[in-house]
């Protein structure tokens, strides 16, 4: 028995180890060392460990569980941005908004565009922001960028294209006048890494595993290193803003990443401040992830935040917050 907790204990540290790594992401960019980026997309697996193991020293009466507990203060923050709960106030915002990555509609090809604006229609938001998204015909108050659009019913002021170099993703942005405020909207979809699900499936060939983690690496990496370049321009977009600004979409990146701490810096995650759950929104593959976010400034104040699952137009459910201001 004391070689197993011994084992533990050693399995224990390192795991807490890597999950203090994450936290440097707040600080690391992915130019100067990528890698540490990856550690975010192992973070619920490595918490879960965390906390199991935690339990464990709990159960046999170890007084290093209390030092473990004590470490779990310090990913508090980390873990709501996955799963969170917040008192119901039973009370909506006045400004109702949803992100939606459509997958311009590839996913069901039983279902089409017909579907998607009853969709809208029922849930009647003042702005739409989709990802992956691309009308056909003209719709009132709908605005389209290469990649991203966005549909109102209030007045659009100004918009402009966001990301300046070439590139798979793109952000545009959208001031637009609603009760008589203007806001400024910000509708992103950061780099994808154009994974297929055959490139991160294992299998029983432990040689070919290596191979496809190999090559999942280098596909990563690269693409963390052009999210930051991406973040620059949405970033100045944020800063010169002469309005309150929501910034929302599909980042292709985790809660805990280099791109999380940097897109939200003086803002707040809608999810965190009204959301209740599991906020995994990309349900493709086997383990969903959260990769869809609504922010905000911070006087415009969420009141709820909801992923809606009943929705299977897309690989992405919707997103949809409401907010007052």
């Amino acid at each position: 028995m004391g070689l197993i907790r011994a084992l533990f204990l050693i399995i224990h540290i390192i795991v807490v180890a890597l999950l203090c790594g994450t936290l440097l992401n707040a600080y690391v960019p992915p130019k100067i060392f990528g890698y540490l980026n990856m550690l975010s997309l192992g973070f619920p697996v490595l918490m879960t460990v965390h906390f199991c193991l935690t339990l464990f020293w709990i159960m046999t009466w170890k007084k290093r569980a209390i030092v473990f507990l004590l470490i779990s203060l310090v990913f508090f923050n980390p873990v709501r941005r996955w799963i969170n709960y917040t008192p119901d106030s039973g009370k909506e915002g006045s400004l109702k908004i949803i992100s939606f990555n459509t997958k311009n509609h590839a996913y069901a090809k039983h279902k089409n565009e017909d579907e998607l604006f009853k969709f809208m229609d029922k849930e009647n938001a003042d702005v739409v922001l989709f990802q992956e998204n691309r009308f056909e015909g003209d719709h009132p108050g709908y605005l389209q960028y290469p990649i991203v659009a966005l549909k109102t019913r209030h007045k659009l002021v100004k918009h402009g294209n966001i990301i300046e170099t070439a590139s798979n993703g793109n952000a545009f942005y959208a001031d637009i006048e609603i009760h008589g405020k203007i806001i400024r909207f910000i509708n992103v979809y950061l780099e994808p890494f154009m994974l297929e699900k055959s490139m991160v499936k294992p299998t029983a060939d432990a040689d070919l595993n290596t191979v496809k983690a190999k090559n999942l690496i280098r596909r990563l990496v690269p693409t963390f290193k052009l999210h930051q370049e991406q973040i620059v321009y949405i970033r100045k977009a944020v800063k010169e803003s002469p309005y309150p600004v929501i910034l929302t979409g599909d980042f292709n990146s985790v809660p805990n990443s280099w791109e999380y701490y940097h897109l939200s810096e003086g803002l707040q995650d809608a999810f965190v401040v009204a959301g209740t759950g599991s906020a995994t929104s990309f349900h493709d593959y086997k383990f969903p992830i959260r990769i869809d976010y609504i922010f905000s400034s911070k006087e415009i104040k969420p009141r709820s935040y909801k992923v809606d699952r009943s929705v299977k137009l897309s690989d992405h459910f919707p997103v949809i917050a409401t907010f007052d201001f």
